[in-house]
């Protein structure tokens, strides 16, 4: 796992430049808390806030990333003032906590902004608890808020803004369906149901950090659109969150909450959390927990006995999440996976028809956007497949099927990119035989993308003859058809074998 943190792709450096910048606008965010003489908890409250901001705004462009970043605060200090006046009302306060997360979790379905404000507003919930906050408290909280998102701004949107540059796609999580039906609101009422099972346990653990459990299965949830994906994350978490626990035990102890080694501690571990995030969830984890552990430190009440406990709610947070995803409303990994897979096959189709476009001359045809929208559909079949292809995952013939399906997928992807960047040579020419093998891509993508026309997508034949032309974008297309042809043979097996296990 740790060579594959340090050793995965980062193309354009992205991962790398977000954890810098995180580190360089949360640490602003700080200093002008400590500047404007607010206390250490409004530091750590505003310092979260930050890491918020930075975290988890991920519209498509920089200038929806600044609406939602200013809409933080109109969810964020309602529940703060909810939080603090129910401090003392501990039932008020569990039936609000509970609340805010499932509407945190139906926020979704409105995008990355629904998501953004969701976990905001969750998150707020939760730093109540962590700093046991009172009525009192609220103005100089609101303060450190304010400050802290402003100073990260700065730095995201003015003094760091590499997005400018880019054009990300904007991929969400598909949703089809009325009521019950769709996954949002399934997931939301999973995730009320989990936190609940998790909050009296918690609870009967520890009266003073039962929320741990709570933030536990909240994390869990997110990011996640199917039982398996849930079920593999809970694993990830606990794991993450035990290793990290036993370096805490080398690191973090020790320091006994003195000022500057914790806070670079806390440095690193922002790092951590943004550079490993996209790659593993368990180092991920590790990060949060080291740095949850500095912050404890700082507050004077770090010690062996509270990394226990913290493993502890972590488990049951785990079991609330797990319980809930297989006893409540379920969400096949299968439904899932399918329509993600059907959304890459379509875009496949979208990127094959721009290039050829390209190629023949038409005005404003480009295939660029489309293949980067690709590559973040891939992402998500393999989140989603993770499950299946898990090292634990008992079910051999269909983890090898799984990893079929995603090396036929990515062979799509890699002749799709290939042929977009002979689309872009501008001395490349049309060619009839193009055309025709376009229609042969749109034909298998239908044939795959549609129930009916499964038979013709498993006996389609590939036209060989072809297939060692000359010409790069024949070559490319052939191979992409190829490709194609051979997915319908572990995407159209019997109903009752399904992909992925149900």
């Amino acid at each position: 796992m740790l060579k594959r943190v340090f050793v995965a792709p980062d193309p354009g450096r992205l991962r790398l430049r977000s954890a810098a910048r995180a580190v360089l606008g949360i640490s602003v965010a700080v200093a002008v808390c400590g500047l404007a003489g607010l206390s250490l908890a409004a530091a750590i409250t505003g310092g979260l806030a930050a890491l918020l901001a930075l975290f988890t705004v991920t519209d498509a462009t920089v200038r929806k990333q600044a609406v939602t970043t200013a809409l933080l605060p109109a969810v964020g200090f309602p529940v703060l003032a909810l939080a603090a006046v129910l401090h003392d009302h501990p039932v008020g306060r569990d039936v609000a906590f509970l609340a805010v997360m499932g509407a945190g979790v139906y926020a979704r379905r409105w995008g990355p902004r629904g998501h953004s404000l969701g976990v905001f507003a969750f998150m707020t919930f939760f730093v109540t608890q962590f700093l046991h906050t009172l009525p009192g408290q609220l103005p100089e909280l609101y303060a450190a808020v304010a400050l802290s998102l402003l100073s990260s701004s700065a730095v995201r949107f003015g003094l760091w803004c590499y997005e400018r540059r880019m054009t990300p796609p904007a991929v969400q999580v598909p949703d089809q369906g009325r009521g019950l039906a769709r996954t949002t609101t399934r997931q939301a009422v999973q995730a009320t149901v989990g936190g609940a099972v998790a909050l009296v346990i918690g609870q009967a653990l520890s009266g003073e950090r039962w929320y741990w459990a709570v933030g536990a299965t909240w994390w869990i949830f997110v990011n996640t659109a199917s039982r398996g994906e849930t079920l593999v994350r809970g694993f990830r978490r606990v794991l993450g969150t035990l290793i990290g626990i036993a370096v805490g035990l080398v690191v973090v102890v020790p320091l006994g909450g003195a000022a500057v080694p914790t806070a670079v501690l806390v440095g690193v571990c922002v790092f951590g959390i943004f550079y490993t995030a996209a790659v593993s969830y368990t180092w991920m984890m590790l990060s949060v927990t080291l740095m949850a552990g500095a912050l404890y430190g700082l507050l004077g009440v770090l010690d062996p006995a509270l990394l226990a406990l913290r493993a502890m709610e972590t488990g049951v947070g785990a079991l609330g999440a797990v319980l809930a995803v297989l006893f409540v409303l379920p969400i096949t990994t299968h439904a899932t996976t399918d329509a993600w897979i059907q959304r890459a096959l379509r875009c496949v189709h979208v990127c094959t028809a721009e290039a050829a476009a390209r190629l023949s001359g038409t005005p404003g045809a480009d295939p660029s956007p489309h293949v980067a929208e690709l590559e973040a559909l891939l992402g998500r079949v393999r989140l989603s497949l993770a499950p299946l292809v898990h090292p634990l995952s008992p079910l051999r013939a269909r983890k090898g099927r799984a990893r079929q399906v995603l090396a036929l997928l990515d062979a799509c992807a890699r002749e799709v990119r290939g042929l977009a960047s002979i689309a872009a040579d501008p001395e490349a020419s049309h060619d009839a035989r193009l055309a025709a093998a376009c229609w042969r891509v749109e034909a298998a993508v239908e044939a795959l993308t549609t129930p009916e026309k499964a038979r013709e997508a498993r006996t389609a034949p590939v036209d060989a003859q072809h297939a060692t032309v000359l010409e790069p974008a024949l070559a490319h297309l052939h191979s992409l058809e190829r490709a194609l042809t051979e997915l319908a043979t572990p995407l159209r097996t019997s109903p009752r074998e399904p992909l992925i296990g149900a």
